[in-house]
């Protein structure tokens, strides 16, 4: 997410219906078989559940998924096991080594999407602490924040360790008195947020945007150092912000070889923010499985998705 992983078990046993289920399979009948990687939060299930349904409803293709952490994806590519990664972080170091080093990959267009990584607390706290969102003055409030787990340190809730984070180099080289905790997956972050936000307990916490719980929940994005090109090039001695992010989608070198219709629609796909958010809330909060939460949006926006399909 951002990232390197989550583990949703709830949302990805949802995405795993989205190639499965309840549907029979096109009537057009296979044309092959696309192999999508399935990574652990809900707003990239729900980009590769629209992917998945479009795929084998309207271009007649089977889809195959599995639940990868992002780094094991990439391995995957040279030997075939995996097609395509729909929503991808950064990572220029996996970049570097499978798309330049390797060449068993390549990068197939931005999703649309902006990705947005940083400190977050509830809406609340920054109204009734006003210059808490200014890390310069986190020190003056670690004893809002400490728990069992960091002693007289605040603490600082991460989501899976996997994800892409800088949040200890952080707090050490802004000498901050606070350790990170890792809450173990998007879903746990999400039970945070909900939990300090209904209860005004406080939360400071590692999250990201795009991401549903923005339309349910008011957070407020804590100012670190502002990020500069190159100031993150170190991991151990960052001391900025996080990059705004171009998501983008990376597939295999011979799925863009030979992948023909299924290729070029994952090359053309594209959309915002609010319509990831869209399928990832009627997944979460209307308990719509993926499939379910991917046939309502290709149903309702047309307009949209017409313009992905190869010609």
């Amino acid at each position: 997410m951002r990232t390197k992983t989550l583990a949703v078990p709830l949302a990805v046993a949802l995405l795993l219906s989205a190639c499965s289920g309840e549907e029979p399979a096109p009537a057009a009948g296979s044309k092959g078989t696309v192999n999508i990687d399935i990574h652990g939060w809900v707003g990239y299930q729900a980009q590769a559940a629209v992917l998945a349904y479009l795929l084998e409803h309207e271009l007649g293709y089977q889809v195959r998924t599995r639940e990868m952490k992002e780094s094991d994806s990439w391995r995957d590519f040279e030997s075939g096991k995996v097609d395509v990664i729909v929503e991808s972080w950064g990572h220029e170091d996996l970049k570097q080594e499978y798309i330049e080093k390797r060449k068993v990959a390549l990068s197939a267009g931005l999703t649309g999407n902006k990705g947005v990584i940083g400190w977050y607390v509830p809406e609340w706290m920054a109204k009734e602490y006003p210059d808490i969102t200014d890390y310069r003055n986190l020190n003056r409030y670690a004893h809002l924040f400490r728990t069992d787990k960091t002693g007289n340190a605040g603490q600082v809730l991460d989501g899976d360790p996997s994800f892409v984070t800088n949040d200890e180099a952080l707090i050490k080289n802004l000498k901050l008195n606070y350790r990170v905790v890792y809450s173990g997956s998007e879903d746990a972050l999400i039970k945070a947020a909900q939990y300090a936000t209904r209860n005004r307990k406080p939360l400071l916490m590692y999250f990201y945007e795009p991401q549903w719980l923005f339309t349910k929940v008011k957070l407020v994005k804590v100012n670190l150092p502002p990020y500069a090109v190159g100031c993150d090039r170190d991991p151990a001695a960052v001391a900025c912000d996080y990059p705004p992010y171009l998501l983008d989608k990376i597939v295999s070198r011979g799925f863009a070889e030979r992948g023909g219709k299924a290729y070029e629609l994952v090359r053309n796909f594209t959309w915002t923010n609010d319509n990831q958010n869209a399928v990832a809330s009627n997944m979460i909060n209307k308990r719509m499985t993926a499939k379910e939460a991917a046939r309502q949006w290709v149903a309702e926006n047309k307009i949209i998705w017409k313009d992905w399909m190869p010609r």
